[in-house]
């Protein structure tokens, strides 16, 4: 019994505080998003806020249990985690329910369950436990295509449920291989490759490929002009200019209509304020209108009359921004923000691999989820449908984000003990 006095007395509580401050925040603001004069009580369980106040009692229960549950328990057992989540995700294919296009959802009555959101989890406790081995090195190429493998089939078959939002998530990974020893490389490329996809449909393919080909020429004057170098070069060349060709077949072809539109609302070659670009637009109105101070709770015109679609889950952020003002949305941001230090902290001070690859795994996950959602709120990022952690509407995203961070505080609290 001592022993587990201890472990409750290491608990890393700054962490657990901004989780619950976070939650807090969530719960009154979905209160503010729905709140209507004839449901005025916050504990009302036919509402979204009285049914957000249950998935908080039940996350706070899941996270006394991961408390209580051995550490060691999580690595043994993260295998069959994951190939349990890869059967529901495949299940879910064959006898899920569509909600807003995507098949990704178990409903039994009013009762809704994502299997996506478990599978970031299992996810990173898989790829946690493949890194953690004593034998096992990114170096090895037989383990980085163990580790994508991990990565992509649960970001595959959540890409077949219509789900893109969710499936991108799992781009986050790859901090997690960075922070391991991955190259650079591999996200320079990332990264270009999506700046030049986007170029591309700004401008023109004959624009970007007289460009490609200008910043070839220029390149053979700093480097050393041997047959090397010059064959490297033309392979780049040769790679991005097919990259090029291949943007407007995938743009027309792969992409589906709703998300063609929202690139294109992005970039600004369409408006559409009145269908893909109505969302962001409202947003952008209500965060602004919130002024310094904000206009105070319940008292948020955009919210009150519901000009904001979604606006208790995927863009509970402007409800924040309405009532709170500046102020207010710098609170919250300083919140993540300490967040991610602490998560950082952590994971850094750990004595095993598999904890501290969970914990860069956690840190991944949430600040993607954290940045896509707020970018998309402010017409940054595009619009893919993804909860901001801890404060969207939603039982299967907070249950979720729950256990993978009190599963890293577990970690955290037993680092001593484990090897």
């Amino acid at each position: 019994m001592r022993e587990e006095r201890n472990i409750f007395r290491n608990i890393d509580w700054i962490t657990v505080g901004i989780c619950f401050a976070l939650m807090f925040i969530g719960w009154i603001s979905i209160y503010a998003a729905v709140y209507d004069e004839e449901h005025h009580s916050i504990f009302d369980l036919s509402q979204r806020y009285g049914k957000q106040l249950l998935w908080i009692t039940l996350a706070v229960v899941l996270a006394l249990f991961v408390m209580l549950t051995d550490p060691k328990f999580f690595n043994a057992f993260a295998l069959p985690i994951y190939l349990a989540t890869i059967l529901l995700l495949i299940m879910v294919l064959l006898f899920g329910t569509t909600i807003s296009g995507s098949k990704s959802w178990f409903q039994i009555g009013d009762f809704r369950l994502q299997p996506a959101e478990f599978a970031k989890f299992s996810t990173a406790l898989a790829l946690a436990s493949l890194l953690g081995r004593i034998d096992t090195s990114l170096e090895q190429t037989k383990t980085r295509i163990l580790a994508f493998s991990i990565i992509a089939l649960p970001a595959l078959l959540i890409l077949l449920q219509y789900d893109t939002g969710s499936a991108i998530v799992f781009g986050a990974f790859m901090l997690v291989l960075y922070r391991e020893g991955l190259p650079g490389w591999p996200l320079l490329l990332a990264m270009a490759a999506g700046v030049l996809f986007l170029i591309t449909l700004y401008t023109s393919q004959t624009a970007v490929l007289i460009g490609l080909i200008a910043l070839f020429a220029i390149s053979l004057f700093f480097v050393r002009r041997d047959l090397q170098n010059i064959l490297t070069l033309l392979g780049i060349l040769a790679a991005a200019v097919l990259f090029v060709l291949s943007v407007e077949f995938v743009f027309d072809n792969v992409l589906e209509p709703h998300q063609r539109t929202r690139i294109n609302v992005l970039i600004g070659l369409e408006e559409d304020l009145r269908g893909a670009g109505y969302n962001v637009h409202q947003s952008k109105i209500a965060i602004g209108s919130g002024g310094f101070f904000g206009k105070g709770f319940l008292q948020g015109t955009q919210t009150k009359f519901n000009f904001v679609p979604e606006q208790s889950t995927d863009f509970i952020f402007c409800t924040v921004g309405e009532e709170w003002g500046f102020v207010g949305s710098l609170v919250l941001i300083g919140l993540y923000l300490a967040l991610f230090i602490r998560l950082i902290e952590m994971a850094e001070r750990q004595r095993s691999v598999f904890a501290r690859v969970y914990g860069y795994a956690v840190l991944g996950i949430v600040f993607f989820h954290f940045m896509v959602n707020i970018g998309m709120t402010i017409g940054l990022m595009p619009v893919i449908g993804i909860p901001l952690p801890f404060v969207s509407y939603g039982g299967s995203s907070l249950w979720a984000f729950t256990l993978m961070l009190f599963v890293f505080i577990k970690q955290d609290a037993n680092r001593l003990n484990l090897l």
